[in-house]
């Protein structure tokens, strides 16, 4: 570690001393009662308050009970919070290595910097966080909670619209290795009865994802708005945990802070994927590749009259699965590429009957011929899940949600369609290339990006190519 940003509301916001940090955490967690007893699925992310701990400690507790399964599982909390000193255009990421507490030091992740730091609203400083209270008051909570083996992404949200909050945060979003940590108090200053009707006002609307709160509403209302409409799009569900304020905590009831802690997890008997992720941690099955392009290969050689050895029999052919299957000639040249896009059949049918449409319904090739067989090699991708981007009215815009080399994508507008998949970055090294020539593909104009109408979604894939020594047998 070289540049730490060392606590600077300890002895304040939350005791000195980790003795003292420690029995003052636990207290507040003992409070919202064991992990077990919290029930629900885990979050996905939270929305907490930043006082003083003796005002909104249990508050903020209630949310943070809930993530105790989560321990050992989370590796990034994404912890975004307002701006109370300085002012910032955007969202600033800091440089130093690690934030302290008297609890010890959590590491800045790197990766999850590096991965939005290219973002137009995105920028570096220091000085937001140096003195700032609203991330720093949760650490010890997640320290606590999560243990160690995480990492910490902290942002400073200042002036940022919504959809520039949303799109670091589906840059980010992960599975359920992140957490997504947002830092708000409510009300500010009203009489206890006007609060607590305000409150009660504001976080229906949040309930119902509302994504235009005002100052007045939420002090992290920037980072809210963005949050809500990714929570949204992501099909989260909220619960409302605890909704109280300084009045009915430790303070006078003539001017009082609003608090809440909402949680936002999958519904109930669903897990949040990880679209981001690789299929799996430690790589793609090895038995699914040959299991996947056997299939193909022994369709395309029955449609031609040939004998081919049967595909290797596996589970995931027979659950549902959207695919692609390419071909390729002697030379390495496209020779044919049909696919689906979403599931709709079973994995194996999807790939048989691609397979079929690749080599002989290709409307840009004349059907495969036997001659061919020999030099043919076979590709097949399967896709994930689609994942909707936020609209944008610029070009500029667009190529900042992108992630050369990662991604698919698609575009929809008024009817016409059109999509790459991620090999498709192998030729279109840039955002802009790539985004330009999907356009035309979907005959819209290449350096006009549609202002309304336009739908559009990314995707992964897991790709399994022949060996070329392979395909000439």
């Amino acid at each position: 570690m070289h540049d730490i940003r060392p606590a600077a509301v300890a002895g304040s916001f939350y005791p000195a001393s980790a003795a003292a940090l420690r029995a003052s955490v636990a207290a507040h967690l003992g409070q919202a009662g064991a992990p077990a007893a919290v029930g629900g699925p885990a979050p996905k992310l939270l929305v907490v308050p930043h006082a003083g701990y003796v005002y909104s400690g249990d508050i903020a507790a209630s949310a943070y009970a809930r993530i105790a399964p989560l321990r050992g599982r989370v590796r990034r909390v994404v912890l975004l919070g307002p701006t109370h000193r300085v002012t910032v255009r955007g969202l600033a990421l800091p440089t130093v290595d690690a934030f302290e507490t008297p609890l010890g030091r959590v590491t800045v992740d790197d990766t999850a910097r590096a991965a939005i730091a290219g973002l137009p609203q995105v920028l570096s400083s220091d000085r937001a966080h140096a003195q700032e209270h609203a991330l720093e008051v949760q650490l010890p909570f997640l320290q606590t909670v999560l243990g160690d083996g995480w990492q910490l992404l902290p942002l400073a949200v200042g002036d940022a619209a919504p959809a520039e909050v949303d799109a670091v945060l589906e840059r980010l979003w992960g599975g359920d290795e992140t957490l997504i940590v947002i830092s708000s108090d409510l009300s500010h200053y009203l009489p206890h009865a006007q609060a607590v009707a305000q409150d009660r006002r504001t976080v229906q609307r949040i309930l119902s994802f509302a994504d235009d709160l005002q100052g007045d509403e939420a002090c992290g209302c920037r980072a809210l708005n963005g949050a809500l409409r990714a929570a949204r799009r992501h099909g989260l569900q909220p619960v409302l945990l605890d909704l109280r304020n300084s009045g009915d905590t430790a303070g006078s009831r003539d001017r009082v802070v609003g608090y809440g802690a909402i949680a936002f997890g999958p519904p109930p008997g669903a897990a949040v994927r990880d679209d981001h992720a690789d299929a799996d941690a430690q790589g793609p099955d090895p038995a699914l590749g040959p299991a996947l392009l056997g299939a193909a290969r022994a369709e395309i050689a029955g449609a031609l009259g040939l004998a081919a050895a049967a595909a290797p029999p596996h589970p995931r052919l027979l659950e549902p699965g959207a695919s692609f299957v390419t071909l390729h000639d002697v030379q390495g040249a496209l020779r044919g590429c049909i696919g689906r896009l979403r599931a709709e059949r079973s994995l194996g049918e999807d790939v048989r009957a691609n397979a079929l449409a690749a080599a002989f319904a290709d409307p840009r090739f004349a059907p495969l011929h036997l001659r061919e067989w020999t030099g043919l090699q076979i590709e097949v991708s399967v896709l994930g899940a689609m994942q909707p981007l936020p609209a944008v009215a610029h070009l500029d815009e667009a190529v900042a949600q992108l992630r050369p080399g990662i991604d698919g994508v698609l575009i929809e507008h008024r009817g016409r369609r059109g999509t790459f998949l991620p090999q498709v970055w192998s030729q279109l090294p840039t955002a802009r290339e790539f985004l330009a020539a999907l356009l035309r593909k979907a005959d819209l104009p290449a350096d006009d990006w549609p202002t309304t109408g336009l739908q559009w979604w990314r995707y992964r894939v897991t790709a399994f190519e022949e060996a070329r020594h392979a395909a000439a047998h």
